[in-house]
């Protein structure tokens, strides 16, 4: 049995990949021992240490809040790049070079600066220009850095997703009369919208990780700056970043979950029903067909 793109393994091929599998998972039970060894004398599993996180004042205190702040910066971010990514990406595929040129300078800009850089140019400009209150500053400051950066980068995935479909597409909506901006919004993102979909959740996981930087740099009282606190206070390092670790990895899966749901949503709903006509039905459908185009030019010529 053979697929599009390569042939079906045989038994020396499957033997061979049975092999490796085993040897890989040896090598990751060894180092996840190792590991644990290593922490282990180092008194790293200790239970003094682990202790805190049983009890709600390390949670309301100090993971709770950071957790809340993460999101929140998160949140606003994703809500503003994303249709500021969907209108520069637009932009850049426009007929007008006084929209596509400036639309496309501003993502190659924003997109080859670091985000942290960013968000360090935002604060300054925010203390130098504004009254926003200092406690407020970080997030105003985060929330700009990761709207210029993924924006940018949004804006080359949407307009990916767009020139990704067949040509036919935006004939055939030229043949039937549709303008450009029809085309566009009834017929072009509608489709791209199920194949960016993939490359939008990393992006948006991205979101969430870069986060942190502002609490590295600009003191922003994310998850990760808030677990430098708890840490201080209980001196359990290296369990406060591995609780902390874990609390990133179910955010994104719970986002990238929820983003294969939508997807498989999606592509349901675009499907056909697939439903079969047999001969005596077709016979049926164009007699109807053609009873009904001359009752009509019979009605017309009376």
């Amino acid at each position: 049995m053979t697929s599009i793109l390569y042939d079906a393994p045989g038994p020396r091929a499957k033997r061979r990949n049975m092999l490796f599998s085993v040897v890989f998972f040896v090598l990751l039970a060894l180092l996840l021992w190792w590991i644990w060894q290593t922490m282990d004398e180092k008194g790293q599993l200790e239970w003094a240490l682990w202790k805190p996180f049983t009890t709600s004042e390390a949670w309301t205190t100090y993971l709770l809040p950071g957790l809340a702040d993460t999101l929140k910066a998160a949140a606003l971010s994703m809500v503003i790049a994303l249709p500021l990514g969907a209108i520069l990406g637009i932009a850049r595929m426009s007929d007008h070079r006084w929209v596509r040129i400036p639309s496309g300078a501003v993502v190659e800009f924003f997109r080859a600066i670091p985000v942290l850089l960013l968000m360090l140019f935002a604060n300054e400009f925010y203390v130098r220009s504004t009254g926003i209150p200092s406690d407020e500053r970080p997030l105003y400051a985060v929330v700009t850095g990761l709207v210029l950066y993924n924006a940018s980068v949004l804006a080359e995935i949407v307009r990916a997703g767009i020139l990704s479909l067949p040509k036919g597409q935006s004939e055939a909506a030229m043949a039937i009369g549709l303008r450009k901006g029809q085309t566009m919004s009834s017929i072009l993102l509608p489709q791209a919208v199920t194949a960016m979909l993939p490359a939008i959740v990393s992006q948006l996981v991205v979101i969430v990780k870069d986060t942190a930087l502002g609490g590295v740099m600009l003191g922003f009282t994310e998850l990760l700056n808030t677990r430098s606190t708890l840490a201080a206070n209980y001196a359990n390092v290296i369990p406060s970043f591995i609780v902390v670790g874990v609390i990133f990895i179910i955010l994104n899966f719970i986002l990238t979950s929820f983003a294969s749901w939508l997807e498989r949503r999606l592509r349901r709903s675009k499907r056909s029903t697939g439903a079969v006509l047999g001969a005596d039905k077709v016979d049926d459908v164009n007699a109807a067909e053609v009873g009904g185009t001359y009752g009509t030019g019979a009605g017309g010529s009376i």
